[in-house]
């Protein structure tokens, strides 16, 4: 199974790079890709990016691919399902939990659905944290072409397997954890960084 991180975003809010931005010497994305790299089910780690950020990204030493469309985060899982099936992740995501990412990989590969995607009770439901099949890109591609760019309704109008989070570890929940402001920064755990 491919991990891919995605890291186009602009990154407006946070005010600079913040997928390369340094904590305690690190860029920030390298947290999210070791945190992957950690997961069982994943082989091989690959980097969505757009072409202004593919160069400095290159220099991590992952393989980089990239999204040519720049239509947000429909465009990035679209390039990344290029490559195969893949558990598809935002790059500002530092504190991944490696258990959580092998149960919902093994959930898509037992139920061979399209999509299995994290779901909260009241709906809302998390696309950058998912495993998509190399098969869903024929479906999102119908979508783009008509400039429908939304992944959550994409996700919704899909035969979609649901991870119920309510239902899971608590801890798990911290995997969902994402960096948008300097703010955001100050609120993860010393220890971990």
């Amino acid at each position: 199974m491919i991990g891919a991180v995605l890291a186009g975003g602009r990154a407006k809010r946070f005010g600079g790079d913040k997928l390369l931005y340094k904590i305690n010497g690190k860029p920030l994305i390298l947290y999210t890709v070791e945190r992957l790299e950690t997961a069982k089910e994943i082989d091989e780690i690959v980097l969505v990016a757009s072409k202004d950020n593919a160069e400095k990204l290159k220099t991590l030493g992952y393989e980089v691919v990239i999204d040519g469309l720049l239509i947000g985060p429909m465009g990035g899982v679209y390039t990344a399902l290029n490559l195969g099936d893949a558990f598809i992740v935002a790059g500002d995501m530092p504190l991944l939990v490696p258990e959580f990412i092998d149960f919902i990989v093994e959930r898509f590969l037992e139920t061979k659905k399209p999509a299995c995607v994290p779901r909260w009770s009241n709906g809302y439901l998390e696309p950058l944290h998912a495993t998509y099949s190399s098969s869903f890109r024929d479906f999102l591609e119908e979508r783009i072409k008509s400039g429908n760019y939304a992944i959550n309704r994409a996700i919704r109008e899909s035969d979609t397997c649901y991870i119920e989070i309510e239902k899971l570890p608590e801890g798990w929940r911290e995997s969902f954890f994402n960096v948008n402001t300097r703010e955001d920064l100050e609120r993860l755990n010393p220890p971990v960084f």
